[in-house]
């Protein structure tokens, strides 16, 4: 696990990572993240490729399955702080849209298929 905060201060390089953040990606490996301070958005694809919003905010913990697209985003706080949990090194590999081209969205739509 890490603790990452998000903030002008402390984040390094934090215009551009805020803009990677908000592009529309996916990654390999499940991602697990507990909100330790502030809030944001969230924002994942429905099995009709529609966009859903989750607001996150303080004590609340998501998990997303490898191969889902998805985008985040701060609010007017500009500010979050978060654990990220992880097995082994962590990678933080973004892929961004398309990147069908890997079996983790093609396992994640066969998931949201038998779940349905």
């Amino acid at each position: 696990m890490d603790v990452i905060i998000i903030c002008k201060d402390k984040l390094p390089n934090y215009e551009e990572k805020i803009k990677m953040f908000y592009e529309e990606h996916l990654h390999l490996d499940d991602e697990i993240r507990c909100i330790l301070d502030a809030s944001g958005y969230l924002d994942v694809r429905d099995k009709e490729d529609r966009w859903i919003r989750i607001f996150r905010e303080k004590g609340d913990m998501i998990s997303l399955l490898a191969g889902i697209y998805h985008r985040f985003m701060l609010d007017e706080k500009n500010y979050l702080k978060a654990m990220r949990l992880f097995v082994g090194e962590p990678v933080w590999l973004a892929f961004n849209r398309l990147a069908d081209h890997f079996e983790a969205p093609g396992q994640y739509l066969e998931f949201l298929s038998q779940t349905a």
